[in-house]
C-alpha cells in the first residue's frame, strides 16, 4: 500500500490538505453533535428536537464522511507507521465505540424518550469523540 499511496506523505501539500479536510470534518461532526446533545439535555427547549435532529445529524454524518475519507487516505500513505502507533489503534477502537453508542442511541428510540439513558449516551458520545481527538493529536508525538 505504501508504494501506491506513498506520495501522499511526500507531496508538499497533499497531507496538509488532507489534515485540513479532516479538521473540517471534525468540526462538522462534533459541532453538530454538541448542539444536538445540548438539546437532549434540555437546553434550547424552544427548538423542537426532531427538526433539529433532521438538520444536525445529517451534517454530523457529512462530517464523519469527510473524516473517514481523509483519514483513509492519510492512513494509506503510511499504514505501517500508523498501525504501530498505540494512539492510532486506540483512536480506531474509540471511533468504533462511538459508532456503537450512536447506533444504540437510535436503536432504542432515544429521540422519543429523553430519559437518563439518553442523556448518559450523549455524555458517553461527547467523551468518546473528545478522546478520539486527543488520540489523533497524540499520534504526531509517538
Amino acid at each position: 500500500m505504501r508504494h501506491m499511496f506513498g506520495w501522499i506523505v511526500t507531496h508538499p501539500w497533499a497531507y496538509p490538505a488532507l489534515e485540513v479536510v479532516h479538521i473540517v470534518g471534525i468540526a462538522l461532526l462534533v459541532g453538530n453533535l454538541v448542539l444536538f446533545e445540548l438539546r437532549v439535555w434540555g437546553l434550547g427547549r424552544a427548538l423542537p428536537l426532531r427538526p433539529l435532529a433532521r438538520l444536525a445529524l445529517p451534517l454530523a454524518l457529512a462530517g464523519f464522511a469527510l473524516i473517514g475519507t481523509s483519514g483513509l487516505l492519510m492512513f494509506a500513505g503510511q499504514p505501517q507507521e500508523l498501525l504501530a502507533s498505540r494512539s492510532f489503534v486506540l483512536k480506531m477502537a474509540l471511533v468504533m465505540l462511538a459508532g456503537l453508542n450512536a447506533a444504540g442511541f437510535h436503536a432504542r428510540g432515544s429521540l422519543d424518550r429523553l430519559d437518563a439513558t439518553a442523556r448518559l449516551q450523549t455524555v458517553v458520545s461527547l467523551g468518546l469523540w473528545l478522546a478520539v481527538m486527543i488520540c489523533g493529536r497524540w499520534i504526531a508525538y509517538e
